[in-house]
C-alpha cells in the first residue's frame, strides 16, 4: 500500500460513489434510511453489477469479468 493521501489508493471506490451519486441518488429525497438503503442496493446489484462496463476490468462488468476468469 502507498501512503495516505495518494489518489490511486480509492480510485475504484470514488469512481463507485461518483456513479451512485451522479446516476442514481442526485436530487431524490427519501423518506426513510430503508428505503435510501434498497435504492442504493438495488443500484448496485442490479446495475453497476452486472451491466456498467468498468474500464479497469476490459471494459466488461463485474459479472462478465467473474465469469470469463472463472470465479462465478
Amino acid at each position: 500500500m502507498s501512503r495516505s493521501g495518494n489518489v490511486w489508493d480509492n480510485a475504484a471506490m470514488e469512481s463507485l460513489f461518483s456513479s451512485l451519486k451522479t446516476e442514481r441518488t442526485a436530487n431524490k429525497i427519501y423518506r426513510t434510511r430503508d428505503e435510501a438503503r434498497a435504492d442504493v442496493f438495488d443500484y448496485i446489484e442490479r446495475f453497476y453489477n452486472t451491466t456498467r462496463r468498468h474500464s479497469t476490468i476490459g471494459y466488461l462488468s463485474p459479472v462478465a469479468f467473474e465469469r470469463k476468469v472463472g470465479l462465478a
